[in-house]
């Protein structure tokens, strides 16, 4: 197999490049979908979850590429697309793995523990990425993670009220955005000492001299 090689490039810039694939593949089948359905005047809703029915199983992987509307669908891919590729680009050796677990887990604990309806869209796992990205940035204490924790708070600090019913007949799907969320913390758990780490600090060079200090070569004999 062929492969061209960008000498180029530096190892920073191809791992972002990397890290754009996997998001730009699914944002993009996710406006197919919705392309689909406008121009063949669908409906596929029965593409999503609902609760604790056979029809509603294959929901917990196809739901995310269903979306009710245009605003509905761009109110989640923007947010999904910043969220994945920094997934991608700071916990690049267990990203696949990650997103795997928050995908599943959304939307099976949406099945056990949805209300009865259609359940469709991607924001469970927007929740669901927003809480592994902060958690796992705090959990591991290392500056540059600490530092994507902190921007997620800031532009996605807001999503925690989209968890609770604040009230009645809600149009969207508070569920799925707490099992979401409760994936993602899950992941950032379960992972938590795999991926990117602290680096430990060097040893003191004081401590050395000290423990040395009464080193047999050291000893003055007089």
């Amino acid at each position: 197999m062929f492969q061209i090689i960008n000498k180029n490039q530096t190892p920073e810039k191809r791992r972002f490049i990397h890290s754009l694939l996997f998001p730009f593949v699914s944002v993009l089948l996710m406006i197919s979908v919705r392309l689909i359905e406008d121009l063949q005047g669908w409906n596929l809703f029965f593409l999503g979850v609902r609760p604790l029915s056979l029809e509603g199983l294959p929901g917990i992987i196809l739901m995310p590429f269903v979306h009710s509307s245009w605003q509905h669908l761009f109110n989640n891919v923007v947010s999904y697309f910043i969220l994945t590729v920094a997934l991608f680009f700071f916990y690049r050796s267990i990203a696949w793995r990650v997103m795997g677990v928050i995908w599943v887990l959304a939307g099976a604990w949406l099945w056990f523990g949805g209300r009865e309806a259609w359940h469709v869209g991607a924001s469970g796992l927007v929740y669901g990425l927003t809480a592994f990205l902060f958690i796992s940035g705090v959990i591991r204490r290392y500056i540059p993670l600490m530092a994507v924790a902190l921007f997620v708070v800031f532009i996605y600090g807001s999503l925690v009220w989209g968890m609770f019913p604040l009230a009645p007949n809600l149009p969207h799907s508070w569920e799925g955005h707490l099992w979401g969320f409760m994936a993602g913390l899950s992941a950032a758990i379960v992972y938590r000492k795999e991926g990117p780490q602290k680096p430990e600090s060097p040893p003191d060079e004081s401590d050395e001299d000290d423990n040395d200090a009464d080193a047999y070569w050291k000893v003055n004999i007089s």
